[in-house]
């Protein structure tokens, strides 16, 4: 059997060939992050002999190692990725001294492979690796857009501080419609009765008698027009929109793709499409988790175990999977505690009945969760709230 480790990095990788006796095949070498690194690694695999298993194990790192794996796919290799941290706790059990380097890491990861169960890593399908990719772009985009509306709120503290109050503390459609067509105090001062008609046809849940508040509290505004907070405001604008409408045009795409992806976490009530489409692109496949258990430890959600002589208790999340992961479910289960009764009464009794604070309650969600998107996936079933049972 050879074992290949394999370390993964920007610009170039890592590589150990050992059997599984401990005879070194090939000393650590480096290969380039390029069509001719990749070619040099396939001629020193092409030359073991292939009537013996060849395990490959990579460390999972972001994406720098996207190229590779379908490389070595077409090429019919199987590989298994591995979490850096993991490799990081070997790698420590093998000596004392705080030494790392790539090099060490591959030989670390092929040590690895001979002591785990060879799970060869089934590469996602178009559709899951675009939810992954344009889920991930929508969130950071999401997260701009709410770092320019902080920015537009400092520039309107100043320049009018009574206009967000008087739209609940909030830059909605109708406020920024406002602020992008009549740009100053001054102007919206000045608006007339028509106008503001026309105000209430564009935004049919604000009153006519809002409008006319607006005017006079511009009339009377304490803000002061300086020529270059109109500057930011403009700019701050520009990119609010460019960035809102880019959101929309991904989330059509998002949506376009889950109309050719069966699943069934859309049928549990407060779960969007985006949402889902989050939680498949972070996970991938559920059949490559051979349980629910295994998929919460993915996610860095299974709680750690002390034990000690007859003592056996649980402890608090291991946290060692994807934090933007756990970001993404926490966010999805603060929605369906909303929008779903049979959620929130799950989480009522963690969090007022026993006690638990509001994160440690909302963690419970959150497993609660994935054990049932486990079951629905795996089974092909619809939502049922028996299942919270």
């Amino acid at each position: 059997m050879y074992l290949v480790g394999i370390d993964i990095s920007k610009f170039k990788h890592d590589c150990f060939i050992q059997t599984e006796t401990g005879e070194v095949i090939k000393n650590s070498f480096s290969f380039n992050n390029s069509k001719d690194g990749f070619d040099y690694l396939l001629s020193v695999l092409n030359v073991l002999d292939h009537s013996q298993e060849i395990r490959i194990g990579l460390e999972a790192t972001g994406h720098y190692g996207d190229n590779l794996m379908p490389f070595l796919n077409e090429h019919g290799y199987s590989f298994m990725q591995f979490n850096p941290y993991l490799i990081k706790k070997v790698s420590d059990a093998f000596t004392l001294r705080r030494t790392k380097t790539d090099k060490l890491d591959a030989m670390t990861i092929s040590r690895v492979l001979l002591s785990v169960d060879y799970k060869p890593y089934q590469l996602s399908s178009y559709h899951i690796s675009s939810l992954k990719s344009l889920t991930r772009l929508r969130e950071a985009l999401v997260k701009e857009r709410s770092l320019h509306l902080v920015k537009l709120t400092n520039v309107m503290d100043k320049l009018f501080p009574e206009f967000k109050p008087l739209f609940n503390g909030k830059f909605g459609t109708t406020a920024i419609y406002i602020l992008k067509k009549y740009k100053t105090p001054k102007r919206i001062s000045k608006l007339t009765d028509e106008e503001i008609c026309k105000l209430k046809k564009v935004s049919r849940k604000t009153s006519a008698s809002k409008f006319v508040k607006l005017r006079e509290l511009a009339k009377n505004t304490v803000g002061h027009t300086d020529e270059y907070l109109l500057i930011q405001l403009k700019s701050i604008l520009i990119i609010y929109e460019t960035i809102d409408n880019e959101i929309s045009n991904l989330e059509s795409q998002i949506e376009s793709i889950m109309k050719e992806y069966h699943t069934n976490i859309t049928s549990i009530p407060g779960i969007s499409t985006i949402s889902a489409a989050q939680i498949i692109g972070e996970f991938g496949d559920f059949n490559k988790f051979s349980s629910a258990s295994k998929l919460l430890a993915y996610a860095g959600l299974e709680p750690s175990t002390i034990q000690s002589g007859t003592m056996i208790q649980n402890g608090k999340m291991v946290k060692h999977g994807s934090s933007h992961l756990r970001y993404v479910l926490m966010n999805v289960a603060m929605t369906i505690i909303v929008h779903n009764p049979t959620f929130y009464e799950y989480y009522s009794k963690k969090h007022h009945k026993e006690g638990k604070n509001h994160r440690v309650a909302l963690s419970h969600v959150v497993r609660k969760l994935l054990r049932i998107i486990y079951h629905l996936e795996i089974m092909d079933k619809k939502f049922d709230s028996k299942l919270l049972k």
